[in-house]
């Protein structure tokens, strides 16, 4: 199965790379005018401060002690000064509650307080739909708990949002919107994937799979439970493990790209697919190219992995886990039940794709989408024709853009190669490297 990642946003020349085996060296970082290099500490959707550390038990800012003082603080049964800030988060369909400002940063996410949303809390917590509030996290220093509310059966609350100019995004649409040199909208960007992955796996837990009988949600939303005494089954959250690779042809050193028929004009991107039960991360990877272009692939080499939270809702947790994987055999017979086209493609050829500023330009198409979003203004509904629209100089093709794990495997293997072998050879940490994550 090929996963399909939409159109771009900011390209950067300090590609991220991890290998279970061996790191490479880093190569000096080219500098061209069309590109802009930026720092990625993470995969987008990763590095979560307020989820990093979860509080122990007995702590103020744990699920559950600050779930009670919530409870608390809506029946009205305290007034305690020393009880933590609530911040909440409102989601719509799947969608964060945005702003956008026009600054540095051009979104920001629509917290409310508590006071904001107090009634819409207190409909959950009285009428026992607390699988529509979920724990988030906390920030001591702050003194602050996060928390996420599902308001879609909420029509009012659309109309007096829009007074204060905010309204609910895609995920998408602010994923190629964000300033990636802007390390504000990142955490934004993975504290909102989080919650939506949250919100959407509560959404899709409410029977349970064993006896299917109703659940209920313990631990301020983290886990639910079967309500069968005879079941009372614990049920957490699991991520949909799915590999992705850049198959590559190290001796003419070309790589595989695919298209879907549902991807945006003249994209190419890796090869992806689920993990089979009874595999191993290696097996999944040679069984899905096999299955998808008849190519037989050998030696396999972990490069990362990113969370995915904006799949379908069917699958809302999903982590993308990055290979590079090297071909034995090069004729390609591709399987038309699940891509469109499988090709060879040159290092030179996907340097050129990746050198065009159409990257930026997406960047910027979407960010005024949010803009107009935000501000009532009816907009285009369809991203990649914004973008088909502005791009100016089009390259025969391109590639995701840097939201995407495919295009850090693409990337690396362009700019700073991937390792000779995963067998053998001491494991190198270069000082200062973005190999470091």
């Amino acid at each position: 199965m090929l996963l399909f990642f939409k159109s771009s946003a900011i390209i950067t020349t300090s590609p991220i790379f991890l290998s279970l085996s061996k790191i490479t060296p880093p190569i000096s970082l080219l500098h061209f005018s069309t590109m802009t290099s930026i720092n990625l500490q993470s995969h987008c959707f990763a590095g979560n401060r307020i989820k990093a550390k979860i509080p122990k038990s007995n702590d103020l800012y744990s699920p559950n002690s600050a779930l009670e003082t919530l409870k608390s603080h809506l029946l009205g049964s305290t007034h305690d000064v020393l009880s933590p800030k609530f911040q909440v988060l409102p989601f719509r369909k799947g969608r964060p509650l945005t702003g956008f400002h026009g600054a540095s940063q051009n979104w920001h996410l629509g917290w409310l307080s508590l006071g904001d949303c107090k009634g819409l809390l207190a409909d959950s917590i009285v009428e026992l739909k607390e699988e529509s509030l979920v724990y988030l996290g906390s920030r001591s220093e702050e003194d602050s708990v996060y928390w996420a509310i599902d308001v879609s059966q909420d029509d009012t609350l659309v109309d007096e949002l829009a007074k204060k100019f905010m309204s609910f995004v895609e995920l998408r649409t602010l994923m190629v919107a964000t300033d990636w040199s802007n390390s504000i909208a990142m955490a934004d960007l993975a504290v909102a994937g989080h919650a939506r992955a949250l919100l959407e796996w509560h959404n899709i837990s409410r029977f349970c799979g064993h006896c299917g009988s109703k659940t209920l949600p313990m631990e301020a939303g983290r886990r639910v439970q079967c309500t069968n005494e005879l079941c009372n089954k614990r049920i957490y959250p699991r991520v949909d493990p799915v590999a992705i690779m850049l198959v590559i042809d190290r001796e003419n050193e070309r790589a595989l790209l695919s298209r879907q028929s549902r991807y945006v004009p003249r994209m190419w991107s890796c090869l992806a697919g689920f993990i089979e039960p009874g595999e191993s991360l290696e097996e999944a990877v040679r069984r899905e190219t096999w299955e998808e272009t008849g190519i037989e692939v050998g030696e396999v080499v972990y490069h990362s992995s990113q969370p995915w939270p904006v799949g379908p809702s069917s699958m809302p947790c999903q982590l993308m886990i990055g290979f590079f994987a090297f071909a034995k055999s090069l004729e390609i017979n591709v399987d038309k039940t699940e891509l469109e086209d499988a090709r060879w493609h040159s290092k030179e050829e996907v340097k050129k794709a990746l050198l065009v500023a159409e990257y930026e330009k997406a960047q910027k198409t979407a960010a005024a989408k949010v803009e107009q979003i935000c501000k009532g203004i009816k907009a285009s509904p369809n991203l990649s024709l914004d973008f088909n629209t502005e791009s100016g100089e089009l390259a025969p093709m391109f590639i995701p853009g840097p939201f995407a794990i495919a295009h850090h495997l693409i990337s690396t293997w362009v700019f700073q190669g991937v390792p000779a072998s995963a067998s053998g050879g001491p494991h190198t940490h270069p000082s200062g490297s973005l190999s470091n994550l």
